[in-house]
């Protein structure tokens, strides 16, 4: 199962809005073939296991270890517990059950039907861990939210209006800690004001990875629709004036525009996870709101003698670690 875990990784820039899942198949207490899934819409973790097992094995012998239930609809691609079916291995041993109300027991209950020893709950915390951005979008139908952002030594994350002193916070060394975080989000938020005032790409460079679909949020509507940031890519703008769609960008009209009704909504069109990158405002509304699972913040060894003071999320740092200049702090919300 720790095996699973690890080739599981290896698809985490990719699978989303899927789990990340590996498959590890074994024969006389030997390894005989292994699979992840590599891309969403491409094939599961257990037909790339399977596709490797070599001709002369029986594998009706086999044990299959898989972090994650196979899935037992159809989506991109058939059932993973069809295929399990008809290779028929004597035992499959699963990390945890998949929370997907398509799938939820029902891979498991197919196997034990047709006669196949099923373990469940091995390393299940792990397990859990691996996928929380997926688990938390189908436990609570929102995605899995964290919030970013950098802060000098005495507290300032961004200057006040008008001055020439210069931005930068964070060591020039985090920028590719930063690039990652985007591209193991499916999306990222800022508000309009940060459009405004900074005209950022929000893109992935330096990295590899997809770019994140980019979410505004500009109540009335007073966002630059000329910004860079809507030139390329997918652009969702939040708003409660009208609902429009263009080449660059698509405007969602939402009557009640709350920070859960946002939320929901991104959940509808399949995304599990979003960084949040916007200013203050933006920052406390997800704190004040409890709407938050994780957060990162780059605290600089710089201090300014000015600015505009970052928010606060309330509770100690789960954990920290010192790159370049900067002291990165991880937090979890309770």
């Amino acid at each position: 199962m720790k095996r699973c875990l690890e080739i599981a990784q290896y698809g985490e820039l990719y699978t989303a809005p899927n789990p990340m899942v590996g498959c590890v198949i074994v024969h006389n207490n030997k390894v005989v073939a292994e699979g992840y899934h590599e891309q969403f819409g491409k094939p599961h973790a257990e037909v790339n296991a399977f596709n490797k097992v070599a001709s002369d094995v029986n594998i009706a012998e086999c044990e299959v270890y898989v972090n994650l239930e196979p899935c037992s609809h159809y989506g991109k691609t058939p059932p993973c517990a069809d295929l399990i079916l008809e290779k028929n291995p004597k035992r499959v041993v699963i990390g945890m059950l998949d929370p997907h109300t398509k799938v939820s027991g029902q891979g498991i209950q197919k196997l034990r039907d047709a006669g196949i020893t099923v373990k469940v709950g091995v390393l299940q915390d792990e397990c859990a861990a691996l996928n929380k951005k997926f688990i938390k979008a189908h436990t609570t139908q929102q995605p899995y939210v964290t919030l970013k952002w950098a802060e000098t030594k005495n507290g300032y994350m961004a200057r006040l209006e008008g001055t020439n002193q210069s931005p930068q916070i964070s060591d020039d060394v985090n920028g590719s800690l930063v690039h990652n975080l985007r591209a193991t989000h499916q999306a990222i938020l800022v508000g309009a004001s940060t459009i405004n005032r900074d005209n950022p790409k929000l893109d992935v460079r330096g990295v590899d990875g997809n770019n994140p679909t980019k979410i505004v949020l500009s109540k009335t509507l007073n966002v630059d629709l000329n910004a860079k940031a809507f030139s390329t890519g997918n652009t969702l703008i939040y708003t409660t004036v009208r609902s429009e769609k263009t080449e660059n960008y698509e405007l969602i009209r939402l009557k009640d525009m709350t920070l859960a009704s946002v939320l929901a909504d991104m959940y509808s069109r399949n995304i599990h996870s979003v960084l949040v990158e916007g200013g203050k405002q933006v920052l406390t509304s997800f704190i004040e709101n409890k709407a938050w699972d994780e957060a990162i913040i780059l605290k600089s060894n710089k201090d300014w003698d000015t600015g505009i003071k970052a928010p606060w999320v309330g509770i100690p740092s789960k954990n920290e670690k010192i790159n370049g200049n900067d002291t990165i702090k991880y937090f979890t919300a309770k």
